[in-house]
């Protein structure tokens, strides 16, 4: 889960923790239980608030990694990021993740200047260094989860 959408990580820190502390002693196997079952809901909400913002989860992803955690968007600016991203992801899909595209520096960087021309469209609350930032986050996601050929860790 956390491989398929890094912005999980607290979801993956949390069971963890979980474990730690039923392995510890702290937590008797009913607390445990109830602390799982609440964790998994959690989980679903998430599912279903993605479904209902009409994203799958790899365009859900490009999104999660847009405005976290630093940036509170409104109503307008969230819709905007979301059409970024999934605008984003599509283009990348249709025209550079070709086969073999990690390997040569050409395609490499047609990838990242995709991603920069995309996100340079983010809403003005987005700095300089913030829009860095995420290109080289979206970026590195795209390299790490997209192996060419239209196959990718969501496949």
């Amino acid at each position: 889960m956390v491989r398929r959408n890094p912005t999980r990580m607290d979801y993956y820190k949390k069971f963890q923790e979980l474990i730690e502390e039923y392995h510890s002693g702290v937590k008797n196997v009913d607390v445990f239980f109830e602390e799982l079952v609440a964790l998994a809901q959690d989980l679903n909400e998430e599912e279903k608030w993605a479904i209902s913002k009409r994203l799958d989860e790899e365009s859900l992803t490009i999104f999660d990694m847009l405005p976290k955690p630093q940036i509170k968007l409104s109503w307008e600016e969230k819709k905007q990021v979301k059409e970024i991203a999934r605008e984003l992801l599509d283009a990348l899909k249709a025209e550079r993740l070709v086969l073999d595209w990690r390997k040569q520096q050409k395609t490499r960087a047609a990838v990242q200047l995709t991603i920069e021309k995309t996100l340079d469209r983010l809403p003005k609350i987005y700095t300089t260094e913030l829009y860095r930032q995420k290109c080289d986050v979206i970026y590195q996601h795209i390299y790490d989860a997209y192996y060419g050929d239209g196959k990718s860790i969501y496949g």
